[in-house]
């Protein structure tokens, strides 16, 4: 074993010690081990770690800074065993990540993605209504991707309405509270899953044909392929709406309905942060000037804020 790679367990344990998961960061920074050992190298240099960064040619420059910056924190635990490590400057890649707009579907478009959804042709009929009660948990609740496909039978309360997430991003673990139209839609599924898959060989909620838990893979092959079906996308893109924009389009429309309906948004702004599992409120904060319509919105109630009229 290299001594970098000695270094990169060491470190990859200590900061998963602390509660950082660093699934990703841990993937790439086995990867950079493997270049500088490709290299020759012993410790790490500036000249190693750009060249490794900047590597991809069709991401964005953001992406080069993010992979510096897992290299850099590497480095500077590296460092005080090391007196030979070059920590690479901050600035040495001056981008910065900046949030894309985001997709907001319409009723129609979701409604046209789980039509086609319910048509997905399979031998048990099991995959068309996975598939539909997947996309519209998603619509319904904002949940993350993998947060609905880690949902297991005990996490989901059927008679109570409420969802268990247990720790998602962050670590963080929360309850999720349903509609009642949910519920029924979750326990209808629940009962079609059973009837059509009696012996599962996971304890997975949502399952495929097979018995296994639904995998992301699948998940995203599937919903790549109903939105080309549905218009969402062309025959020919690589990018479009993601599953992730139904997180965004519930964040969106619940600030925008709290506003049509005269509700203070600042003061309930705490509960969507808790609900959506946002680990900083400025990231919740971050949907008020994520539309041009919210923008109105807020103003709108700033300006009869700021004249003394109520709502």
């Amino acid at each position: 074993m290299s001594p970098l790679r000695t270094v990169l367990e060491e470190y990859l344990a200590l900061r998963r010690s602390l509660g950082f998961k660093l699934r990703l960061a841990g993937r790439l920074l086995e990867r950079f081990v493997e270049f500088t050992d490709s290299q020759g190298a012993e410790f790490i240099t500036c000249e190693l770690a750009l060249q490794w960064a900047t590597a991809p040619a069709d991401v964005q420059p953001a992406q080069w800074a993010n992979r510096l910056g897992m290299v850099r924190r590497l480095a500077q635990y590296h460092l005080a065993t090391e007196p030979r490590t070059e920590v690479p400057p901050a600035d040495l890649l001056p981008f910065r990540y900046r949030r894309q707009p985001p997709y907001i579907y319409s009723d129609a478009e979701v409604q046209a993605l789980l039509w086609a959804a319910a048509e997905l042709p399979s031998a048990l009929g099991l995959r068309a209504a996975t598939y539909t009660t997947l996309f519209g948990l998603y619509a319904s609740t904002g949940l993350r991707t993998n947060e609905a496909l880690r949902l297991d039978r005990d996490d989901v309360d059927l008679a109570q309405g409420v969802l268990r997430v247990n720790e998602s991003k962050f670590g963080k673990s929360r309850w999720i509270p349903i509609h009642g139209s949910t519920q029924r839609v979750l326990a209808q599924y629940a009962a079609q899953r059973d009837r059509l898959c009696p012996q599962p060989n996971t304890p997975g909620f949502f399952v495929s044909e097979r018995g296994t838990r639904i995998t992301e893979w699948s998940l995203r092959y599937t919903f790549v392929k109903l939105s080309r079906q549905t218009g969402l996308r062309a025959a020919s893109d690589a990018r479009g709406p993601r599953i992730h924009d139904f997180r965004h389009r519930f964040a969106v429309n619940t600030l925008r309905d709290w506003y049509r309906a005269g509700v203070d948004v600042e003061r309930h702004l705490p509960r969507l942060s808790t609900y959506l599992g946002h680990v900083h409120i400025t990231d919740t904060y971050w949907y008020l000037s994520a539309t041009p319509e919210l923008m109105q919105l807020a103003n709108r109630h700033l300006q009869r804020t700021l004249s003394g009229v109520r709502p």
